[in-house]
């Protein structure tokens, strides 16, 4: 409530879902579009449960997100590591940066745990051991790289839709670990990483091992297949359109 919707002194949540009522409740012919099942499930518990629900998963650019070579590994001197990557935006707490942080701590030393994101005061707060801290990403194209030089993307986000990190690592080959929250774990299945529950720091820990022992090789072309599959920008722009469509010849049909 201190985040969305906010406001220093008033209340406004109830003023703002009457609003959203009335002006959703008002369309004709609408198809609500989610990018996660999840997300669809919430819709169907909401005021909006009457209108057609239809899932599109995000897309990304698998021209960008690929398998792409760079001295990442050089360059941080992690040639003989087993690299952990995630992302840590705003070392938030709703991405699971508190578990993230514990990790160094409780992996062998011949893991590195790499976050992506953060800024020079960040930085000061990282462990001091087997723990490398790097800003934003000069382009995509050197994410992608980070991405393929990484043995495994592990993303413990407590509060997620459908996290297009996830879908970026599958591109570049690289397994996911991701928490049990929202629609994180649908991009992820037992040919392309784990899911672990929720909050649950030790299985996270044992499924990064877990990962390991299997080896990146053998998660790698599931990952890339998955992703060239399911989540192609291209595709999925068609995807609406055909939704478009679809609607547009529902509209002519009911006014026959």
């Amino acid at each position: 409530m201190n985040e969305y919707p906010f406001t220093w002194f008033f209340d406004r949540s109830k003023e703002i879902y009457s609003g959203k009522k009335k002006i959703f409740n008002g369309v004709n012919n609408l198809t609500i579009i989610t990018p996660s099942q999840w997300l669809a499930d919430l819709v169907k518990q909401s005021f909006l449960k009457d209108y057609k629900v239809k899932v599109i998963n995000n897309g990304i650019d698998l021209n960008v997100f690929k398998v792409t070579e760079s001295n990442f590994r050089e360059k941080y001197n992690l040639q003989d590591k087993t690299i952990v990557l995630a992302m840590a935006m705003k070392l938030s707490k709703q991405k699971g940066i508190e578990y993230l942080l514990k990790l160094p701590d409780l992996l062998p030393d011949d893991y590195c745990l790499v976050l992506v994101g953060i800024n020079e005061n960040q930085r000061k707060l990282l462990p001091k051991n087997n723990c490398i801290g790097i800003t934003k990403t000069n382009n995509a194209v050197e994410l992608a790289g980070i991405y393929s030089a990484a043995d495994m993307f592990v993303n413990p986000t407590l509060g997620d839709n459908f996290p297009t990190t996830n879908l970026e690592a599958l591109a570049c080959g690289t397994p996911v670990i991701t928490f049990r929250t929202g629609g994180s774990p649908e991009s992820v299945d037992d040919n392309v990483g784990l899911v672990v529950e929720k909050g649950n720091l030790d299985e996270l820990v044992k499924a990064i091992m877990k990962v390991r022992e299997k080896g990146k090789l053998f998660y790698s072309s599931n990952c890339i297949a998955k992703a060239s599959q399911s989540y192609d920008k291209e595709k999925q722009a068609l995807k609406y359109i055909d939704a478009y469509k679809e609607n547009m010849k529902a509209k002519e049909t009911a006014y026959l």
